[in-house]
């Protein structure tokens, strides 16, 4: 006697995507004080933190002050950054005293790599990559 199988197939549910969540439900960002940002610096980010560390925290004026006689490259860029970010607090916020500005958060981050190849022995490629970086700064009052 040959007895026949049967197989049963269970039939899965199929569940729908997860929603997005909506705008509503999300948090709101922060209010952001007068700020400005840098993007695709060609210095590496490793070196232009070395500068960003020293005037995290500092008066606009003392930053400014310290940034001018810095021996590295990084602080042209990033006194020129800080006047702007002073521009925009004056344009926004009407008449500021840049005296009573302070640095609240400078921060550095990757931008892409440019990669480029360079010869070397028997016909090799070694690859060299040049970094960018993105700099972010927002100043605050004394008060705040």
């Amino acid at each position: 006697m040959a007895e026949t199988e049967t197989k049963k197939t269970v039939k899965r549910e199929r569940r729908a995507p997860p929603l997005p969540r909506s705008r509503k439900n999300r948090p709101a960002p922060p209010a952001a004080g007068p700020h400005a940002s840098l993007m695709f610096l060609r210095l590496a980010p490793r070196k232009v933190r070395l500068v960003a560390d020293t005037v995290r925290g500092l008066m606009v004026g003392e930053a400014l002050a310290m940034l001018k006689y810095r021996p590295q490259a990084a602080a042209k860029p990033l006194a020129k950054l800080l006047l702007s970010a002073v521009a925009n607090a004056e344009n926004k916020g009407g008449k500021v005293d840049p005296d009573a500005l302070v640095i609240k958060t400078l921060t550095v981050d990757q931008g892409p790599k440019m990669r480029r190849f360079m010869p070397r022995a028997m016909g090799r490629a070694y690859r060299v990559e040049k970094k960018t970086s993105h700099v972010y700064v927002e100043l605050g009052t004394v008060g705040r």
